[in-house]
């Protein structure tokens, strides 16, 4: 009873006070969740890179930052560190038939060294009160009042909104489309003349800069970057795409188009981290926010193929109870 007490006690007081800091942390996690879209739902391909590529473009940006490189330029360095890791993938995919997850994982496990070399040890820390960091955590602080955390949000989502129709321009162009074309259908892809190999590189590279991208901000925004950063990232970008395409899906059904999809992987992200937020305040440990996680992809996976399940189930009962209650041949015409 006490313990239900406290998790009630947190909602009212805690959770209001998290929830500017959520969703902060959901926005920039979902350019990364925005990423894992791009290969999984568009290219349809298993990519574990992310968990490599997330820290790589934090590094980039920590180290840069410290050597008095303009934020800017570190964040562009931070996507191009991204798409060099995508690429990396791509060739080892398509160059030497390596299968798409056994190359993912070959470079996320190689980026772990390079994430340490680029900072020269394991945790890289970068102060706002010594530099101009583009984000912050400490802005988003409640008690720096309503329109410091509305500005630190603003930058986000204006960010988050240049990605999204950067993108959508992008997949509306001839590339776009062979990307799309790919995903949905290599063998025809092919037979119609398009170099899917091509187009899986592209994909790969974008969808890491994206990663990288966010990775960027994520130091910034914490202050510090970690080899391990990146660690079960693809399963919080997962999650978000699977829950803001459920989401999507039942809102808009048959309209649920490109750009949607794009901006609900980002509500999708936020929606986690708002859910995460109140899962810790049952008092659970930390140590079981990836079992949470796992769990949260597990149920959204699973959502799909449940009601499309329940419809044939329905859908033979109803032929079923037709069958049976339709007049037989000569059944009762001698009444």
């Amino acid at each position: 009873m006490e313990q239900l007490q406290a998790f009630f006690k947190g909602l009212v007081t805690t959770f209001p006070n998290a929830l500017p800091g959520n969703v902060s942390q959901g926005l920039i996690w979902g350019i990364m969740a925005i990423g894992v879209f791009i290969t999984y739902k568009i290219l349809d391909f298993a990519d574990l890179t992310v968990d490599g590529s997330l820290s790589t473009g934090g590094a980039v940006m920590v180290v840069l930052t410290l050597n008095g490189v303009p934020i800017p330029i570190g964040m562009l360095c931070a996507f191009l560190a991204g798409c060099l890791a995508g690429l990396i993938t791509g060739l080892l995919n398509t160059l030497l038939g390596i299968p798409g997850i056994l190359a993912g994982i070959l470079t996320q496990i190689a980026l772990y060294s390079v994430n340490y070399t680029i900072m020269g040890k394991s945790i890289a820390s970068v102060s706002v009160d010594q530099y101009p960091l583009f984000l912050s955590m400490r802005r988003v602080a409640v008690t720096n009042g309503f329109w410091t955390v509305a500005l630190e949000l603003g930058k986000i989502v204006l960010v988050v909104a240049v990605i999204i129709a950067a993108l959508y321009w992008f997949f509306g162009t001839e590339y776009g489309f062979t990307i799309r074309a790919t995903g949905c259908n290599p063998n025809m892809s092919r037979a119609q003349g398009i170099s899917t190999k091509k187009s899986t590189v592209i994909a790969l590279v974008l969808s890491n800069g994206l990663v990288g991208l966010a990775g960027g901000l994520l130091a910034q925004y914490s202050g510090s970057n970690d080899v391990n950063t990146g660690r079960g990232a693809i399963v919080i970008g997962l999650a978000a795409v699977i829950i803001g395409d459920v989401l999507g899906s039942a809102i808009f059904g048959k309209h649920f188009n490109f750009v949607a999809k794009l901006c609900f992987t980002t509500v999708g992200a936020i929606i986690y981290f708002l859910v995460l937020q109140i899962v810790m305040l049952t008092g659970i440990p930390s140590v079981f926010n990836k079992l949470f996680s796992a769990v949260v992809v597990a149920i959204f996976l699973a959502v799909p193929y449940i009601r499309k399940s329940m419809k044939t189930s329905y859908r033979r009962a109803a032929r079923i109870s037709m069958k049976n209650t339709s007049p037989t041949d000569g059944g009762d015409s001698d009444a």
